[in-house]
């Protein structure tokens, strides 16, 4: 595919789409209930789909009884961790391997023009971003996910939370099933716009933000804290009636679904004239500017508070009038202060 059909690239290699990004129309106004329909398609294929059938699956053929999960031991939460690192092991390692190992379709919808291994730094474990993501990938936040899916199994094996039954509330629970991706955007915003805050960002945050340029292992490389907070949006199942095959549902968004805005392309080539998108630019400018794009638009929160960034040389120039203005005022209070 010829990636200039869809995009400019700039002379320092870096690409971006021709469209200006839209954040989703569901609550963005004036609404448009023809819009809205055309979106619905996104909203479920592939990703929210894909990521239903691996919970379905993890659910019905890879977690133990629920005699077994009553009894906290070291064999079933094992078990669990080894499946779950083996899902992020196949997936993120095939998307590395062929974007960025083998580089099988070069530099093609590549948002930044450069490879991460071409440029070597201090920042990262053995100065390679790839092995550093890798290594906090399985060294906390597996672990910390595990546990958060250990903790949900034991508490609904054992009767702790408003548990139903998934023949007896069919209705309920697709609905709360469909709002599940819109309950994770909210939640992801708000946990990151937390650890945006100075001394969050200094202490916490800015282990992720190392890797300016994402490749699928960057998606949870973070602080062990970060992978607390965000993990901590499966505590809702302990709040609102739910079923584990809902928990571990929400699990895939949250935990297989964060390679989405990391994969640093955007469009997996498929064949000779397919692609896949990825919906990814929205999150790699945040990579990129820092402070733009907190959620990753599917609902307009950032264009309500003024942080959105739409990929244009618009968007460049509304980001860059909204820092000058933040300038501004640092310089007031600095000013009035002394």
């Amino acid at each position: 595919m010829n990636d200039l059909d869809f995009g400019t690239r700039d002379k320092r290699g870096d690409w971006r789409p021709k469209d200006p990004l839209k954040v989703g129309p569901l609550l963005d106004f004036p609404w448009s209930p023809i819009r809205v329909l055309k979106w619905l398609p996104e909203y479920f294929l592939p990703w929210n789909l894909i990521f239903m059938a691996v919970g379905a699956a993890f659910w019905f053929y890879l977690t133990p009884s629920r005699e077994t999960l009553q009894t906290l031991s070291w064999e079933w939460p094992l078990l669990l961790l080894l499946r779950n690192s083996a899902l992020i092991l196949a997936l993120y390692g095939a998307l590395e391997l062929h974007l960025y190992v083998r580089r099988g379709q070069k530099n093609r919808f590549k948002f930044n023009g450069k490879f991460p291994a071409d440029q070597p730094s201090n920042v990262f474990w053995f100065k390679s971003q790839a092995i550093d993501n890798a290594l906090r990938t399985f060294g906390t936040g597996l672990p910390i996910w595990t546990a958060y899916e250990v903790l949900m199994l034991w508490c609904w094996a054992n009767g702790y939370g408003p548990w139903v039954v998934l023949g007896d509330n069919p209705i309920w629970l697709a609905a709360f099933a469909l709002v599940l991706p819109l309950i994770h955007e909210v939640h992801f915003f708000a946990i990151h716009r937390l650890i945006h805050v100075p001394v969050l960002y200094k202490w916490v945050h800015s282990v992720h933000h190392n890797s300016v340029n994402p490749s699928p292992w960057s998606a949870l490389s973070m602080h062990p804290v970060e992978h607390l907070l965000y993990w901590s949006d499966i505590l809702i199942h302990l709040v609102i009636p739910s079923h584990p095959l809902l928990v571990l549902y929400h699990l895939q968004i949250t935990g297989t679904g964060a390679v989405i805005g990391h994969i640093g392309f955007d469009k997996v080539e498929a064949g000779k004239e397919g692609a896949v998108d990825t919906h990814a630019y929205a999150h790699y400018l945040h990579h990129k500017y820092f402070e733009v794009n907190y959620a990753d638009g599917m609902l307009p929160i950032d264009k309500w508070i003024g942080t959105w960034h739409d990929g244009t040389k618009e968007g460049d120039r509304q980001m860059e009038e909204r820092y000058k203005k933040k300038v501004e005022k640092m310089n007031r209070g600095a000013t009035e202060q002394s």
